[in-house]
Parts: structure tokens; C-alpha cells; sequence
């Protein structure tokens, strides 16, 4: 068996055996509906933590490529599942005034736990239509300028900016390279680094390469366990290094793009693939930390 086949069965072997997790799991919901005494709850309760010890484990020995796929999983909580749970009162704001509005990108202002915020982030979409739509979370020129032109007015204001990263990367085209996908990047670099508020960062999912980091200049990075912070994404280095992009896996082995190997805190750690099916704790769970760091950043509320 070649090297190439080895890797193909063990990857085979782990979707398997993860679906055979979400089975139990959900046997032992079905079965809980159906218990009615003291005694039956608690073997159930019994089952469910040794289900949950099963995932765990199965999490915790995922490889760098099998982590990147669940950082890409279309049932990961996006920007518009997260702001309904943690802000209130959002606006968005649309347009860069200057060429036009970008829907890969979301940005506007709101409360988080009753403190006024600017909130920006990217949004991929689930189904087709939402991807063509969002661009699959690739944002254009106009997006990052509008990103900044949020950021400029927070910074005004005195609120709080905080950013969702979930993107594969600035959007390449030719229309995008023309208006200045460059340019707009970098000026995004220079003038979140002079931002006078806190800026507070979170990778909910991917992020690669300058389109994330161009909303990713922050006072504090965090990201989910299962998420990941590169330079490029395992595909665009495939390509570069082998001038394959089928040796995606072997990219993301030798870039090492874990959670914990990218940078910032990492949190919801043991919660194995929760944020694919918890949004609420997930939320929670990000809203703790960033309500902690804008409270120890001094921000002026």
C-alpha cells in the first residue's frame, strides 16, 4: 500500500468512525426521551458521558488536515449565527463610499452585553446560493475598506471593535486584483495597528493568509480549538511547493496549523466538535472571553 493510499484509508477510517459517534449520540437522545424513572436517567446519563469521552478522545488525535476540514465544516457556527446570541440592537452598515458593498464582509455597530461595539467579521454561507452570495467568504477591495471605515468610526467613538475571522483567504479574481486588493490589505494592516480601542480577534473557523489578517490586526487574538491561523491556506501551499493541490494534507502537516501551534488563546478546548453542534455554548463561550478582554483593555464605554 502506497503512502498516498495509507493516508486515504486512515482518512476513510476517521469519518467513519465519527459518524458512528453521532449514531450513539443520537441513540442515546432517542433513548432518553424515552426514560421515565431515576434509575433509567442515570444509566443514560451514564451512556452520554462515556459517548462524550469517546469524542474527546477522537478529537484530540485528529492531525493537521482533519482538524482544517472541521474548521471548514458548513454546520460551524458563522458571523450571523454568533450575533443574535451574543450582540443586540446590530446595524449593519453597507458600502466602502467609494466603489460599493461587499457581502463576504459584515460590518456594523451594537451592544455586547449592553456596551456599545463595532462588530466586523466574514460570512461564508451554507447552501449554495448563500456561497455565491458571500463569495464563499472571500472578501473583495470594497470590503476591507468598509471594514475600515467601520473601524475609523469606532475609533471616534470610543466603542470596542470586535472581529469574527472565518475566511480561506482575500478573494484572488482579476476584478479584485484591479481595484486594489493589495492596497486595500495593507492599508488595513497599517491603520488597525494605530487604532486608539481595544480590537479583540476571534478565528470562529479558518483563517488564511492576509484576507483574514487584514481584520486581524489585535490587542487579543483567540480561536476556537478546532480552528486554524496560517499564511496560506493547505491548498494555495500544495500548489506553490508540489505544484499539486491534491498534496493539500502534506501542506497542512508541514505548516503545522493547529489551534494551539497558530497564536492567541485558544478556547472551548475538550469541547471536541461542539461548535458544530452547540451554537449556544460556543457562543458563550467566545462572548466570555472577549466581555473579559475588552473589560482588561480599558475600553472607553
Amino acid at each position: 500500500m502506497t503512502v498516498k493510499e495509507k493516508k486515504k484509508s486512515a482518512e476513510e477510517a476517521a469519518v467513519a468512525r465519527q459518524r458512528e459517534l453521532e449514531k450513539l449520540e443520537k441513540v442515546v437522545d432517542d433513548l432518553k426521551l424515552l426514560a421515565g424513572d431515576h434509575d433509567a436517567d442515570a444509566e443514560l446519563e451514564r451512556l452520554r458521558q462515556q459517548v462524550a469521552e469517546l469524542r474527546k478522545e477522537f478529537y484530540t488525535h485528529l492531525g493537521p488536515w482533519q482538524r482544517a476540514q472541521i474548521a471548514r465544516h458548513p454546520q460551524r457556527p458563522y458571523l450571523t449565527d454568533y450575533i443574535p446570541l451574543l450582540f443586540t440592537d446590530f446595524v449593519e452598515l453597507h458600502g466602502d463610499r467609494a466603489f460599493g458593498d461587499d457581502r463576504a464582509l459584515i460590518a456594523g455597530l451594537a451592544k455586547f452585553k449592553g456596551r456599545p461595539v463595532a462588530l466586523i467579521g466574514q460570512q461564508k454561507g451554507r447552501d449554495t446560493k448563500q456561497r455565491v452570495l458571500r463569495n464563499f467568504g472571500q472578501p473583495k477591495p470594497e470590503g476591507y475598506r468598509k471594514a475600515l471605515r467601520v473601524m475609523q468610526l469606532a475609533a471616534k467613538f470610543g466603542r470596542p471593535i470586535l472581529t469574527f475571522v472565518d475566511t480561506p483567504g482575500a478573494y484572488p479574481g482579476i476584478d479584485a486584483e484591479e481595484r486594489g486588493q493589495g492596497e486595500a490589505i495593507a492599508r488595513n494592516l497599517r491603520e488597525m495597528a494605530r487604532l486608539p480601542v481595544p480590537v479583540i480577534v476571534t478565528v470562529t473557523g479558518e483563517g488564511g493568509s492576509g484576507g483574514a489578517l487584514a481584520i486581524a490586526v489585535g490587542d487579543r487574538i483567540n480561536i476556537l480549538e478546532n480552528g486554524f491561523y496560517s499564511v496560506i491556506s493547505p491548498e494555495g501551499c500544495a500548489s506553490i511547493i508540489w505544484r499539486d493541490s491534491s498534496k493539500a494534507e502534506t501542506a497542512a502537516e508541514a505548516m503545522k496549523i493547529t489551534a494551539i501551534r497558530s497564536c492567541g488563546t485558544v478556547f472551548g478546548r475538550g469541547a471536541g466538535s461542539a461548535a458544530c453542534r452547540a451554537y449556544q455554548r460556543t457562543s458563550e463561550s467566545a462572548g466570555g472571553f472577549a466581555l473579559r478582554q475588552v473589560s482588561q483593555d480599558g475600553a472607553i464605554l
